[in-house]
């Protein structure tokens, strides 16, 4: 703890996400953001300018801080987090969790053994329209989930496959959304495996259906569920919930032209202002000064990155790798 008491963070990694963490804590009054840390010094003296804080190489600054986020390129993952276990220092590591579940499983068996907390990045949990959604999901039993997440080729490390990068979010949500674990999946990708579509079937019978593309000349960041009693649209960019019930098909006439018309009933929750990632850091922070689980554990990353690794091999078997189950 800093000396006012606030929990003391810090940043590994201030790439196009991490420096977003930085000026989260930046402006968290309840955390002292003690240092940054990026193997490129120039970005790094960069942000810490931008948010009145320091430059230190990770060993300083897990021997400086109670808590890290982890925003490196994913390949690094594993080694990080692991370093700040051993450190003693409670990790958010952005999503996806590690390469390889094996990893993975080792970091949760590490974190729970230090009494540490282990938060997985899924910065979409913390939507505030996807929060809505499980609220609105209560009264309902899902029959299906629809999901797009596409855009053009983007500025930054894209080393991962689609869908570690982009499909990995929805994934997500349709595993947090669902009490049922996944029975089969199926997938196919193009363009070199940078635009993927998957289908889901889970033990339940819901089926799930997902899009992701680095090559779509739109960007789309939407889901849709439907349920016996209704079919539920959210936009995640805009922050946004319908709710469609009551479809009734009708034929009409107009000037003698017979026309095919179908009326619903729309419905439009509150759903509450607020960035997710600000949401998502207060989350961690709550956990680690309480001591209680995160909203995101280890195990969530871990297990939707055992269905991420499905879909990967089935868009390219070469890819497969050794399982934990």
């Amino acid at each position: 703890m800093s000396e006012n008491g606030s929990l003391k963070t810090g940043v590994i990694g201030v790439g196009s996400m991490g420096r977003h963490h930085a000026r989260v804590y930046a402006q968290n009054r309840a955390v002292s953001l003690v240092g940054v840390a990026d193997a490129d010094t120039e970005t790094a003296s960069e942000v810490a300018d931008d948010y009145d804080t320091t430059v230190m190489d990770t060993d300083e600054l897990l021997a400086a801080a109670d808590a890290v986020t982890v925003a490196v390129p994913t390949r690094y993952h594993h080694e990080l987090t692991e370093q700040a276990l051993d450190a003693g220092v409670h990790v958010l590591v952005e999503k996806p969790f590690v390469k390889e579940p094996a990893e993975g499983e080792a970091l949760v068996e590490q974190a729970a053994a230090e009494d540490l907390v282990l938060q997985v990045g899924h910065i979409e949990r913390f939507n505030p329209a996807v929060q809505t959604l499980q609220d609105v999901l209560v009264d309902h039993d899902v029959i299906a989930i629809e999901a797009q997440r596409l855009g053009p080729p983007v500025d930054r490390d894209t080393t991962d496959s689609v869908a570690h990068d982009l499909m990995v979010h929805d994934l997500d949500v349709a595993l947090s959304l669902l009490d049922s674990d996944p029975a089969s999946v199926s997938a196919a990708g193009t363009c070199g495996g940078q635009h993927v579509t998957a289908q889901v079937t889970f033990e339940d019978d819901t089926i799930g259906q997902f899009c992701a593309s680095r090559v779509t000349q739109q960007k789309v960041r939407q889901l849709s569920v439907t349920t016996h009693e209704a079919r539920i649209t959210v936009d995640y960019a805009d922050q946004d919930v319908r709710i469609h019930r009551h479809s009734v098909p009708a034929y009409v006439e107009d000037d003698g032209d017979v026309r095919y018309r179908h009326e619903s009933v729309i419905e439009q929750p509150t759903v509450a202002n607020g960035e997710p990632l600000v949401h998502e850091l207060d989350a961690f922070v709550e956990a680690v000064v309480t001591g209680s689980d995160p909203v995101v554990s280890g195990e969530d990353g871990l297990r939707v990155l055992e269905l991420v690794c499905d879909v990967d091999e089935q868009v390219d078997p070469d890819s497969a790798r050794p399982r934990l189950r």
